[in-house]
């Protein structure tokens, strides 16, 4: 990745401030031409990327049509864009002198403030072009400053090993303050007393980190409530803190499969390397082709020698057939700058963070990175979505005093606003109930619309929590839900003992939905083994799902695991329903 004229070679990013200068040697930059790929790719008319030769006294004209070319890049980067000052549309890097940079930088300060956004120089560097005045290319992120909660928000699950200091790290980022080695820093996190004895994970909790629209962490540390923090920040990095003991499995599967993470991050102990659980994590990651970056934690207990065999044992894991990754090792803000970009370009790029919650090690390098990272959907896809029916993912159910019964997830797709009528289900018997949303929160505040994509806890009021469980939906009234109990799948058995066939039950996460489910037929063969492909017929043991043709899938049971999609529904038709039968005051089904 770094030979294809994307990184930045030898340079230090200035987070938050302006780039640094690097000195010159013999009148050129360290390194010389070889080091300083004269092109970068073409410019796509597409993305949230701009190249900008020069923007030195535009014309009024010509400054309100470069403004209305910003909106159009932070759009579609959902309030994000990248310029690259000094380089032509084709990418050809010519450079600016530092007189025109400084007009430039002026004007896209201008351009910025017009639309509302903040500038940061993330880098900049010296190029070889024909000309003996000193010459330099800058890049420059425009973060829009956020308006009434519309903080771009990305959800990035942690995965790993027991013990490898998940916890700690999402302490350390979010509370900004350094563990004391004996995981001081992970105690705000626990939800449970017997996680506080144990010391470890065995739910999912969610953890916040703001980046402001300058580019500066926006944290508890200053004794901010989560609502001040959604309010001083342009950007979000929700943490889901999933468990890394092999008997909480399931919790963590679910984690994975109902709450859509924009990307994973495979947390790794530098002293004891790829253990545990740490393989099965990294397979579930590429099973549901979840994009994943790699830290190896506790660098400060260890030699050298010792974290660069742990970089190794990756490295030769991620370049293997069943991987094709292509590693990236971080070790400077110019790595971290280039990673992020990559790693949003590029699903084969991974990169790898070493680093310590005690000593602060490479903490830096992270939340440049995390800063950085632009969302995986544009504003189109995300427009597609909005303009669906409401669809609502219950992951959570809580019961809250002087609230009532509270339910958390995702909407899926759709709007969803406070006193909107939604239908919930389906129950046991295959039915919707009708509903109403009293009010929504969004990280912990308060929210009066919800957005496709966007996770948020939603209070029902007196609504009977007996009636609700995980694995439900809450969909439009409009909608006319399909539920099955027998599907087929398209699978990939990844591992069994002996022969998988007809009559073997196993537990099916599709989405939200977690059930045990057993295996009607199989499509042409008699029996499956290992690595081997079929279409599969299931049916759900306790009730009827809902469930979408496409969904991914994966089960398992014991050492058994295998992977898929759903392509065909055995719908159960209305009448079948008996969707007519009332259910008592303000439930009646639909």
């Amino acid at each position: 990745c770094r030979r294809a004229g994307l990184a930045f070679p030898g340079r230090r990013a200035a987070v938050g401030g302006g780039g640094s200068k690097t000195k010159k040697k013999n009148g050129r930059s360290r390194g010389g031409k070889a080091n300083n790929p004269p092109y970068l790719p073409p410019e796509a008319e597409d993305g949230n990327i701009e190249y900008k030769l020069k923007l030195v006294n535009p014309s009024q004209y010509r400054f309100e049509h470069l403004v209305t070319q910003m909106k159009w890049r932070l759009q579609e980067g959902r309030g994000e864009a990248v310029y690259q000052i000094g380089v032509e549309d084709n990418g050809l890097l010519v450079g600016l002198s530092e007189e025109e940079m400084r007009a430039s930088l002026k004007t896209l300060r201008r351009m910025a403030e017009k639309v509302g956004a903040d500038i940061t120089v993330l880098r900049e560097r010296e190029v070889d072009y024909d000309s003996d005045v000193p010459r330099k290319i800058t890049e420059v992120l425009v973060r829009k400053v956020p308006d009434n909660q519309q903080f771009l928000d990305l959800r990035v699950a942690v995965l790993g090993n027991v013990d490898s200091g998940k916890s700690t790290l999402l302490g350390v980022l979010t509370q900004g303050e350094l563990d004391n080695g004996r995981g001081r820093a992970r105690l705000n996190l626990f939800r449970h007393l017997h996680e506080i004895q144990s010391g470890r994970t065995s739910s999912i909790s969610f953890e916040i980190l703001g980046f402001n629209s300058k580019g500066e962490v926006v944290n508890y540390s200053d004794s901010r409530t989560a609502e001040e923090i959604c309010e001083s920040s342009s950007k979000m990095i929700t943490f889901i803190d999933l468990a890394g003991h092999h008997k909480y499995l399931k919790t963590t599967i679910f984690g994975l499969t109902s709450y859509c993470p924009d990307f994973a991050m495979l947390v790794v102990s530098a002293n004891t390397g790829i253990a545990g659980t740490t393989r099965e994590h990294l397979g579930l990651a590429m099973a549901l082709k979840v994009p994943f970056f790699i830290v190896i934690s506790k660098v400060d207990l260890c030699s050298k020698a010792t974290v660069e065999r742990t970089v190794k044992q990756l490295e030769r894991i991620l370049k293997q057939p069943g991987c094709n990754k292509l590693p990236l090792l971080v070790n400077s803000d110019d790595d971290a700058v280039t990673a992020a970009q990559q790693f949003a370009q590029s699903p084969n790029i991974t990169p790898i963070f070493t680093l310590s919650s005690v000593s602060g090690e490479n903490l830096d390098l992270l939340k440049v990175f995390l800063n950085i990272l632009p969302p995986l959907t544009n504003s189109k896809e995300q427009e597609e979505l909005m303009q669906q029916l409401t669809e609502f993912q219950v992951d959570e159910i809580y019961t809250v005093p002087e609230v009532g019964t509270v339910v958390g997830g995702t909407l899926s797709s759709g709007i969803c606003r406070e006193g909107e009528n939604l239908v919930v289900g389906p129950t046991d018997d295959g039915k919707f109930l009708r509903l109403k949303v009293c009010s929504i929160q969004r990280n912990r505040s308060a929210c009066r619309v919800l957005r496709a994509g966007q996770a948020a806890t939603l209070a029902l009021g007196p609504f009977d929590r007996s009636l609700l469980r995980k694995g439900m939906v809450m969909v439009s009234p409009e909608m006319n839900p399909t539920i099955c109990s027998v599907f087929e799948a398209e699978i990939v058995l990844l591992f069994h003992a002996t022969t998988f066939r007809k009559g073997f039950q196993v537990t099916v996460h599709v989405g939200n939905v977690r059930q045990t489910a057993i295996v009607e037929k199989i499509h042409g063969k008699d029996k499956l083994r290992t690595g081997e492909k079929a279409v599969v017929c299931f049916r759900f043991i306790k009730h009827p799902e809902y469930l979408k043709i496409g969904a991914k899938l994966l089960f398992r049971e014991g050492v058994t695991k295998g992977i898929g999609h759903v392509t065909n529904l055995q719908a159960i038709t209305t009448k079948e329903n008996g969707l007519e039968e009332s259910l008592g005051p303000g439930q009646l089904s639909f």
